[in-house]
C-alpha cells in the first residue's frame, strides 16, 4: 500500500481533493439554495433533493466543461504552437506531429511500447490521437450536461415568474448560458497562458512544471 501511494501520489491526492471539494460544494450550495428559497417565500429542500437537482448539476458541469476545454485546447495547440523558454512548450525544432523516431512508432517501437503503438495500422493512428479525442469527448459531454441542466434550472425560475420556458436551442443561444460559459472559459485561458509565460522567467525547485533553477530563460522544454 505504501508503494502504491508513493507511485500514485498525484492521482490519489488530487482525487481526494476533488471528492472533498465536491462534498464541500454540495453542503455550501445547499445552504445557499435554502436561504434563497426562504428569501423568496418558498419552502426549504432536503440535502438529497438539492444534490439531485438541476441547480447543483449545472454548477458542477459548467466547471468540468471549462477544465476539459482547457486541456483539450492545450493538448492540441502545443502540437503546433511553442513558447520559447517555457517548460510547458516543446522545443522549437519539434513543431508539428514529429517524426516516427521522436514518437517511437513504426520501426522505432520498443518492447515496452504500448501494444497499440506496436500494432500499427488504424490502432496506432487512433492511439496517437487518443488523448485529444478523449479530452474533446469529455468536454462535449460536460458541455451538453451543462446546457441541459442549465436549461432546466433556468426554466424553473421562469415558471416561478410565470413566463414561458425556453427550448434547448433557445437556451443555448441565451445570455444566461453564455454568461455561465464564458466566465469559466476566460479564467481557464488566463491561467494556462500565465503558466506558459511565467514559467519562462520563474522557477520552482524540484517541480516538473519548472525548469531547473539555474537554466537559462531561453531554454525550452526542459523540466526540473
Amino acid at each position: 500500500m505504501r508503494r502504491f501511494l508513493r507511485d500514485n501520489g498525484l492521482s490519489v491526492v488530487f482525487g481526494l481533493l476533488f471528492l472533498g471539494s465536491v462534498v464541500g460544494q454540495a453542503f455550501a450550495g445547499h445552504a445557499d439554495y435554502v436561504n434563497r428559497q426562504l428569501a423568496r417565500g418558498g419552502d426549504p429542500v432536503s440535502f438529497w433533493a438539492y444534490v439531485t437537482s438541476s441547480d447543483f448539476a449545472v454548477d458542477i458541469a459548467e466547471n468540468w466543461q471549462s477544465e476539459y476545454l482547457q486541456f483539450f485546447l492545450y493538448v492540441m495547440a502545443t502540437v503546433w504552437l511553442v513558447q520559447r523558454g517555457s517548460p510547458e512548450s516543446k522545443q522549437l525544432r519539434r513543431i508539428g506531429r514529429e517524426s516516427d523516431a521522436d514518437q517511437l512508432v513504426g520501426r522505432h517501437v520498443t518492447e515496452s511500447s504500448p501494444r497499440w503503438a506496436r500494432t500499427g495500422g488504424w490502432r496506432t493512428v487512433l492511439f496517437s490521437r487518443s488523448l485529444g479525442l478523449v479530452m474533446g469527448l469529455l468536454f462535449l459531454s460536460s458541455w451538453l450536461a451543462q446546457s441541459i441542466a442549465g436549461m432546466s434550472a433556468f426554466n424553473a425560475e421562469r415558471l416561478a415568474d410565470f413566463t414561458d420556458p425556453l427550448t434547448w436551442p433557445q437556451y443555448v443561444a441565451s445570455a444566461d448560458f453564455w454568461n455561465r460559459t464564458l466566465q469559466n472559459w476566460q479564467s481557464e485561458f488566463l491561467a494556462i497562458g500565465s503558466m506558459a509565460i511565467l514559467s519562462v522567467y520563474l522557477r520552482e525547485r524540484g517541480s516538473p512544471e519548472s525548469k531547473p533553477v539555474g537554466a537559462s530563460h531561453t531554454v525550452t522544454d526542459e523540466s526540473g
